[in-house]
């Protein structure tokens, strides 16, 4: 493989984006050697950021088998591997919440929530709303999501969108406060208000891989109903 860094740098982000992969899902991702990602694996085993796992049969990256007809084993990040992606002030984001709650009361805490998202929503909202297809709308919102850390992409499942996003920035912070992970619906929502409904799929913090959000596209009588006066 290329230079130990960049080699190992490429592997982690690979099982962190897919979820568990078989070294097999790892050599044809990267374009190396199954022997090569043999070798890194066992260096990042020892390290203790990866750990072998029995295979999921219902993710397309598991479900090659290896020779003799045994299923392959796969890959996943331990706890030490997630924490190679960093979480923005974790700690102090988790005392700081804690000492709010306990000083202001949840009112106050969500209020400050609140505060936070606003300036974010109205953020997306002026890059987002002069974007009329559905499609490019949502790539954007994912480069934007990207550049603040979370690691987003856009599949496409017919006229069905989600949105992955494969880390959060945030998590320690989520995991004390579930205000974030409803404020970041919320302005998901608001981003594709009219055109679109938004639903969360997976959520990381419930113990999800990742959070994924379905975006579909409304019919033409939802969108007309939606714009009648209220």
């Amino acid at each position: 493989m290329a230079d130990d860094s960049s080699s190992r740098t490429r592997v982690l982000y690979e099982i962190k984006r897919r979820g568990p992969r078989t070294v097999r899902a790892l050599a044809d991702a990267l374009g190396v050697t199954t022997m090569g990602i043999r070798q890194r694996l066992s260096l990042l085993e020892a390290e203790g950021v990866v750990a072998a796992v029995e295979p999921d049969q219902s993710d397309p990256g598991t479900r090659k088998t290896a020779t003799r007809g045994r299923p392959a084993v796969s890959w996943k990040l331990t706890a030490s591997g997630h924490a190679e992606f960093p979480d923005a002030h974790a700690q102090v984001s988790a005392d700081l919440i804690a000492s709010i709650r306990d000083e202001l009361g949840d009112d106050a805490l969500d209020a400050l929530i609140e505060r936070r998202s606003k300036a974010t929503r109205e953020q997306y909202l002026s890059t987002l709303l002069p974007i009329d297809d559905l499609g490019e709308r949502a790539d954007r919102l994912a480069a934007l999501r990207t550049d603040e850390g979370y690691m987003a992409e856009v599949d496409r499942l017919g006229d069905v969108l989600l949105l992955r996003e494969d880390h959060c920035p945030i998590c320690v912070a989520a995991t004390s406060c579930q205000g974030f992970c409803r404020s970041e619906l919320r302005t998901f929502e608001a981003v594709f208000e009219g055109v679109a409904t938004v639903s969360r799929d997976e959520h990381l913090v419930a113990g999800g891989r990742r959070c994924t959000y379905r975006i579909e596209p409304q019919s033409e009588l939802a969108r007309v109903t939606d714009c009648r006066p209220k």
